[in-house]
């Protein structure tokens, strides 16, 4: 969603004059189209558009996406462009779809606020996104005739959020709610800030045009920077420090100056973590989670989000984790990502087996939502889909694989040698790049790719077992457990789980098909399974940083996000660990400074040491499961 050329892409598709076919022209004779303005209970007034069925014969579910993305083209003669999205499904139904710009975007009124907190004492006109959908709801079932008086949300990123605040509406008519790559914290996990760690790369570029103020309500979206460096590493580069992005910034992007006032996770970050406030959830909202397995923006979301409504709300929760990148289930075939395959339609299987059922039954009052277990997940490297009663699955182990001085992960703890430790200098002029070659654009494909360019840089540690001599199924939460040094006040942490692949191995395109077309060497590719960075001053509290002593031991634990992966018979499995991952996470400095203000001049090399010895080993706990 947030880095802009996603959300221009997306809205471009949406605006796209296609080719008349046969749903074009269906659409067309069967639906009509209608632009209002919903008035909200403090008289600000939401830009919406209702394709209805002509059908009258019988009553028809309502299904809403609401956006802070344009909800184009506009006017009533002008129809988005369905039939090349998974919505024809529900238009051939006969559903009612509703769409609508949020309060202070695009074409609605209002004054637009990101992440708006969710207010649960709400009085008299007082708003927040869950009662604009409540008011929504309310003049939809109301007004639109032949409506059967069942709503569903849905939306994929921002809107993901959105479809959050419409489960919280608490409406009696909100039946089914389904966040989809869902913002929930954009200081720990999602989209901006990983575990403190700011995501430049996704962050300039989107809040660039994003974030301008809009006076008006306006058709068009803002223009972002104009780069001239098209070689995203030289760019933030040359623009070093966040004062420097901040420049180019200007002053009108009122969250991005809120942004570098609240360099920790305080008040102003945790009353936007939606995650607070399911609780609020009714029983009566059913809601089913969607995420890709290497979404680079908001794979955290997903599982996060999962994982509260199960802990704190009482209702139907369902969970859903594919092969895919950033909203990846609805558009393409999900068969591949980057140079790594998949071997069937995965977008196609959950559309008509999940996500179309999930509605029909809770909407219509069709079909049997027993048949859709509570966690329908896709295991990478077997490539087929399992779902399970509960996730992680009951029957997971955490089980510790030890780093060892020698280059070496395995289950056995280490022994004494004369070396217990590896070491690396951390050096903010010459970053480790998140990905090899040049790229203007963040790539989508990075959270699978070839690792090997980063095994050959001496800044990166790496670990790996012997060729395994059985599959190895991990499915959960990932832990880093570091014992560590350094020569400063601060350093980041990048702790990557890698699948090496036999140095004779290629996919059966008989099976596997093409992929990108693009002809690779699959022969010892090391895939990215899953990374994360963790800003080492944030190691025991996002709340309250703590700057290391120089030398002193410390310990460095966190969570990778979860992965769903099979280590195959003959390969290996390997851990790196590095201390930039440039410039898709702004450089650490180093020293415990405010980095949101610091100088150029604050930027100093680290030595960093990572431990292995039995009384001071550092591991990764796996989440293991037997065959699938």
């Amino acid at each position: 969603m947030k880095n802009s050329i996603i959300a221009l892409a997306l809205l471009a598709s949406y605006q796209a004059a296609a080719t008349p076919n046969k749903d074009s022209v269906w659409l067309h004779r069967n639906y009509t189209k209608q632009e209002i303005y919903i008035p909200m209970r403090d008289g600000v007034r939401l830009y919406t558009a209702i394709y209805k069925p002509k059908d009258t014969k019988t009553k028809h579910p309502i299904l809403m996406n609401r956006t802070p993305y344009s909800i184009a083209p506009y006017g009533a003669d002008k129809y988005r462009a369905f039939w090349k999205t998974p919505t024809m499904a529900y238009l051939r139904k006969n559903y009612i779809i509703v769409l609508q710009d949020v309060r202070g975007k695009l074409m609605s009124e209002g004054e637009y606020m990101d992440v708006r907190p969710y207010n649960p004492n709400k009085t008299g006109t007082q708003t927040d996104e869950a009662s604009d959908t409540y008011d929504a709801i309310d003049w939809l079932v109301k007004n639109i005739p032949y409506n059967n008086g069942n709503v569903g949300i849905y939306g994929i990123s921002y809107p993901g959020f959105y479809a959050t605040m419409g489960a919280l509406s608490q409406h009696p008519a909100m039946k089914a709610s389904s966040p989809q790559a869902p913002v929930t914290d954009w200081f720990v996990g999602d989209d901006f800030h990983h575990n403190g760690a700011f995501m430049q790369l996704d962050a300039f570029g989107f809040y660039s045009s994003f974030g301008k103020p809009r006076p008006k309500p306006t058709t068009t979206g803002s223009p972002g920077y104009q780069f001239t460096i098209k070689d995203n590493y030289q760019f933030f580069m040359e623009n070093g420090t966040l004062k420097s992005l901040a420049a180019l910034m200007g002053d009108s992007v009122a969250f991005w100056k809120e942004l570098y006032q609240h360099p920790n996770y305080d008040q102003w970050w945790q009353v936007r973590n939606t995650r607070s406030h399911v609780q609020h959830i009714p029983t009566g909202t059913a809601t089913l989670v969607v995420g890709g397995l290497f979404d680079a923006e908001d794979c955290y979301g997903a599982w996060e989000l999962y994982r509260a409504i199960e802990k704190k709300a009482p209702n139907n929760n369902k969970l859903v984790m594919g092969p895919w990148n950033h909203g990846g289930w609805s558009r393409g075939k999900g068969d591949y990502l980057g140079n790594v395959r998949f071997g069937s339609n995965t977008a196609q299987w959950y559309q008509q087996n999940i996500e179309q059922p999930y509605f029909d039954y809770y909407l219509t009052g069709k079909g049997d939502i027993n048949k859709i277990r509570e966690a329908s997940i896709f295991f990478t490297g077997a490539n087929k889909w399992k779902q399970f009663d509960k996730w992680p699955p009951a029957q997971r182990t955490k089980k510790e694989m030890y780093l060892h001085a020698d280059g070496t992960l395995s289950w056995e703890p280490p022994a004494y040698t004369s070396d217990n430790y590896n070491e690396y200098i951390s050096d903010p002029a010459h970053p480790v790049p998140y990905t090899e070659d040049v790229h203007h654009r963040r790539t989508t494909e990075y959270m699978t790719d070839d690792q090997r360019f980063a095994a050959r840089r001496p800044d990166v540690l790496t670990y790996q077992t012997e060729v395994l001599t059985s599959d190895l199924t991990l499915a959960g939460p990932v832990m880093a457990n570091l014992m560590a040094s350094i020569s400063t006040t601060d350093a980041d942490f990048v702790v990557k789980l890698i699948d090496v692949f036999p140095d004779n191995f290629e996919y059966d395109t008989t099976v596997y098909g093409t992929g990108n077309g693009k002809p690779y060497p699959m022969g010892g590719y090391h895939m990215l399974v899953r990374g994360e960075i963790m800003r080492g001053r944030y190691r025991n509290s996002f709340e309250y940083p703590e700057a290391f002593v120089p030398g002193q031991i410390t310990e460095v634990s966190y969570k990778l996000p979860d992965v769903a992966h099979v280590f195959r018979k003959g390969h290996r499995l390997m851990v790196q660990i590095q201390s930039s991952w440039f410039p898709l996470a702004d450089r650490n400095p180093q020293q415990f400074v405010n980095i949101y203000k610091c100088n150029a001049s604050d930027f100093i090399k680290s030595r960093i040491r990572i431990y292995t010895s039995p009384s001071m080993p550092s591991s990764i706990t796996l989440p293991v499961i037997g065959d699938l």
